[in-house]
């Protein structure tokens, strides 16, 4: 209401009937924001990320014209982009360098007849030197028949001594048809690259002309699986045998082959070290059931979201700690509902300030009590200025708003979001485990879902390794190439030895 018109009814209307007006004004201005919040949202995910730059007068103008384009949305967003303040402009990026290691091809190219020739003199030149440079080659893969002939020897003078034969070296799968390196490039096209194998089947017979269907891809897949398993379950139990662990949930379809035609709808929990062991568990629903029969007696520290199936788990002594970059992502989602609205945009920026300290600790690379001395003198009034700003932000806003239920939902964590403060060791977010299920996620669109339930536990145990050995910088061909042959016949109790990270400490 405008300031002038509001001091004039002060001076004529009774003080009762004034606060009641000035009263339900507000609230028909907070009912108004909060719809208008709402037609935002709903605009926003019809018209994708890119409308998120566009004011409310854009998208408005976008309802009015049938048929938009991504493209054109695209270009109207950048459009909005150039009549925002400058920002500063990003330095250009050096040139980048190739890896050391990559091995190196010299291709020499010689002058010309005429440049071999001094002009002045008419001898001939003499090489003082080359200009280098380097570009990145490829050469595509070759798919080749390795024809293994084991020798047989036997003793011409004495035949009852039978016949001799050099044993076969272990394999992944006895008697495929595929070497051991193809069965592994199939397992790290789907798992690490996201590639399904029907693709895959696709892509070998167009380079190869060899047929092999995804029925056939899927059997080595699964063996993979199988034999990996194992070793999964000893990485779960190095994981719980620890201090500190991550824990996050994605959903996943699965065919059920039941009759109905329609995919269940399981999980997989994913379970983490911030910089360790990354373990996949595969159930049915998003229960309880499964973190609590994962974690079991774990007496240490579960940092998760607020998702209140990872509360009453673990041993009697479990700590659970909060995420940061969840609270922010929910006042995240308040500025983008209402761009104009100082009090989401504050918090967004003090919650920021938060996350600057442990960015200053990584650039000083200092360590973990350091980062603990530099959390104590700087966090703590930030934590103060977080709460007072939450408190008076809902206050004055609607409570089904998205400001509102950021803010609850940040008061109500409030003691697991400051835990950081009295253990050193937490991160201040769980973005490690959200990292860690990304490429799920990627993969989700590519492959879809998994073929049965049979299959969930195998998976799982597939992406463990793969997630483990990317955060451990292991190379996954070297890694599978040394344990996978004669997995199957090794004995149980000797598994431990096989883990990623023993594998890279023996290594």
């Amino acid at each position: 209401m405008d300031a002038e018109l509001l001091e004039e009814l002060r001076k004529r209307l009774p003080e009762q009937l004034f606060e009641q007006l000035t009263t339900s004004v507000r609230s028909v201005e907070l009912e108004n924001r909060y719809l208008r919040e709402l037609l935002r949202l709903e605009r926003m995910a019809k018209y994708g990320p890119a409308s998120e730059r566009l004011s409310d007068e854009q998208l408005e103008l976008l309802e009015q014209e049938p048929g938009v384009s991504a493209t054109e949305l695209k270009a109207e967003s950048e459009r909005a982009q150039l009549q925002l303040p400058l920002k500063r402009a990003k330095q250009t990026p050096a040139r980048q360098s190739l890896p050391a290691e990559l091995p190196r091809i010299e291709q020499l190219i010689g002058c010309s007849g005429q440049e071999c020739i001094c002009r002045a003199c008419g001898r001939e030149k003499v090489v003082i030197g080359y200009e280098s440079a380097e570009q990145l080659d490829v050469e595509p893969a070759k798919y080749f028949v390795r024809v293994t002939k084991r020798e047989k020897r036997a003793c011409p003078h004495c035949p009852e001594q039978g016949v001799g034969c050099a044993p076969l070296p272990a394999r992944i799968i006895e008697k495929s048809l595929a070497s051991d390196r193809v069965i592994i490039d199939t397992v790290l096209r789907k798992y690490a690259d996201h590639l399904p194998l029907y693709r895959q089947s696709a892509i070998l017979e167009r380079d190869t002309g060899v047929e092999l269907s995804r029925a056939t891809l899927c059997g080595w897949v699964m063996g993979v699986g199988e034999l990996l398993r194992p070793i999964s379950r000893i990485m779960a139990e190095e994981l719980l045998a620890g201090d500190y662990l991550q824990a996050d949930e994605t959903p996943i379809g699965v065919q059920m082959h039941d009759g109905r035609g329609k995919n269940h709808q399981a999980y997989l929990w994913q379970y983490s070290q911030p910089a360790g062991v990354v373990v996949f568990d595969f159930q049915l629903s998003r229960s309880r059931e499964g973190p609590k029969q994962f974690l079991g007696n774990f007496n240490g520290i579960l940092q998760s979201d607020g998702y209140s199936a990872y509360d009453r788990v673990g041993g009697a002594k479990l700590i659970h700690a909060g995420c940061w970059a969840h609270a922010r992502r929910y006042f995240f989602q308040a500025v983008e509902a209402h761009p104009e609205d100082r009090s989401a945009i504050g918090l967004v920026a003090t919650i920021d300030e938060l996350f600057g300290i442990d960015a200053q600790a990584r650039e000083q690379n200092l360590s973990v009590s350091e980062r603990d001395g530099l959390r104590q003198q700087r966090a703590r009034a930030i934590l103060e200025s977080i709460q007072t700003q939450i408190q008076a932000a809902r206050s004055q806003t609607l409570p089904k708003s998205a400001l509102a239920k950021a803010c609850n939902y940040t008061l109500t964590l409030w003691h697991r979001l400051t835990r950081f403060l009295d253990h050193p060791i937490l991160e201040l977010s769980n973005n490690a485990a959200e990292n860690a299920i990304r490429p799920v996620v990627l993969g989700r669109k590519n492959w879809i879902h998994f073929g049965s339930q049979d299959a969930g536990p195998r998976i799982a145990a597939i992406l463990s390794i793969v997630e483990t050995c990317r955060r451990l910088k292991i190379p996954i061909r070297d890694y599978l190439a040394s344990i996978l042959p004669g997995l199957a016949d090794f004995p149980v109790r000797r598994v431990a030895a096989l883990t990623p990270t023993t594998w890279v400490a023996r290594s």
